[in-house]
């Protein structure tokens, strides 16, 4: 750590994981979600005298790494909540949903970027940020207004569901393209083949293979024996430990593909939440996330510069707004059959773009394909959909009640 002592270790530590834990409490006062707070945290630090003042200049390795290890958790996290057996179940319309609503995004944010400067690379990433949604902050809003049984609100959990998938495999392409775009055709074409294989194979060894095994496994085993007196105790692995061990190894093979590490864990948890109920262990992570995933967000605000930002508000606002319209037409085109008020609530409650964008933006600069000034677009649009979002979407859901009465969205889905 560069000559760091402990006791400063121990400072950044605290003073970084007391700012934004502050800063996210904040934030959710005023109904905001706490994924900003911490943004802001490292926003302020990273262009302030604080950080020189905890020595930060010296070496950021270690908040790297805690950083690294927050998103990969956060993904798995994700991935749990996501089993690959719901893919089946959303129903048509859901589907229809989150492919409008990865093409259109997709394009239009490849599109404007190509037309500015005609960098592949540098619109590609884009274009991938541009596809994620957040679905967190539209889940607490249906929450809070108790609208969960809503035929709208399951169409967009389930339409979630299949774009993080769909997501995933457009950064899997994403960066396959960028690391063989040097090489020729042939080379991208490769790469970028590799990645899609990868990601095929660990949705088929989840979905299909592993659960197969385990049900041939327990026909054979038949029922369970109760205990003896005096039997051994068999011995077994929790399912903390071995989802870590899951979460780690397919990240480390993700990466060892050419993958960004993410895109592991992801797989990794989906195919841990096929298991959930003989592995439970989506509270078991919870302090987890509580710990490592600020670091994150802390991290992404270090990395804003705010010089280089003002140079392009403009452009981030235009972002911005090209980013709430793909999603909100793209996915409201999905949608069209329920009806223009349904659509129009299904359209909003995929808008939000939250951390997931700012994981590709990430990847994106590190890898060198975006400028510290698109990175700081990228986390403009992000915060800014996660914000405007829950208000449209509030609105959006009063108006259709008021149109035809509560009972008109407490529909149930059609398979």
């Amino acid at each position: 750590m560069n000559g760091l002592s402990i006791d400063m270790v121990m400072l950044q530590i605290f003073a970084l994981f007391l700012l934004a834990k502050v800063a996210g409490l904040v934030c959710e006062r005023f109904g905001v979600s706490s994924v900003i707070g911490e943004i802001f945290a490292g926003i302020i630090i990273g262009n302030t005298i604080l950080f020189q003042w905890l020595s930060l200049d010296i070496d950021l390795g270690l908040f790297e790494v805690l950083a690294e290890l927050g998103v990969i958790f956060l993904l798995f996290s994700v991935g749990l909540e996501t089993p690959f057996s719901e893919l089946r179940k959303v129903g048509r319309t859901a589907t229809l949903v989150a492919v409008l609503g990865v093409i259109l995004p997709f394009l239009a944010g490849f599109a404007m970027f190509m037309a500015i400067d005609n960098q592949l690379n540098e619109a590609l990433f884009i274009g991938a940020a541009m596809v994620a949604t957040s679905v967190g902050i539209t889940a607490r809003v249906i929450s809070d207004m108790k609208v969960t049984r809503a035929l709208e609100s399951r169409i967009i959990i389930g339409a979630a569901v299949i774009d993080d998938v769909l997501g995933m495999i457009v950064l899997a392409i994403v960066m396959g393209i960028s690391a063989g775009s040097s090489g020729g055709l042939l080379d991208i074409v490769l790469v970028s083949a590799e990645a899609i294989l990868f990601v095929v194979l660990v949705i088929l060894l989840g979905s299909i293979l592993l659960p197969k095994m385990r049900r041939k496994y327990a026909e054979r085993r038949g029922p369970a024996e109760p205990a003896q007196c005096g039997d051994r105790k068999r011995l077994a692995l929790s399912p903390l430990p071995f989802a870590i061990i899951v979460c780690l190894g397919l990240s480390f093979l993700a990466s060892y593909a050419g993958l960004a590490a993410i895109i592991g864990a992801f797989l990794a948890g989906m195919v841990f939440a096929e298991f959930k109920d003989k592995w439970p262990c989506e509270k078991d992570f919870h302090p987890i996330n509580e710990f490592l995933v600020p670091f994150f967000f802390i991290h992404v605000g270090l990395l804003v510069n705010i010089a280089s930002f003002a140079e392009v508000i403009v452009l981030a606002v235009i972002l911005t707004l090209l980013a709430i319209a793909t999603k909100w037409i793209g996915c409201g085109l999905g949608a069209r059959s329920m009806g223009r008020a349904s659509a129009n609530i299904v359209g909003i409650g995929m808008v939000p773009r939250g951390e997931v964008g700012i994981i590709i933006a990430s990847i994106g600069l590190t890898m060198g394909a975006i400028t510290d000034s698109l990175f700081a677009i990228v986390v403009f649009m992000s915060m800014a959909t996660t914000i405007v979002a829950p208000f449209l979407l509030t609105w959006a859901f009063r108006r259709k009640m008021d149109s035809d009465g509560t009972c008109g969205v407490m529909e149930t889905l059609s398979p």
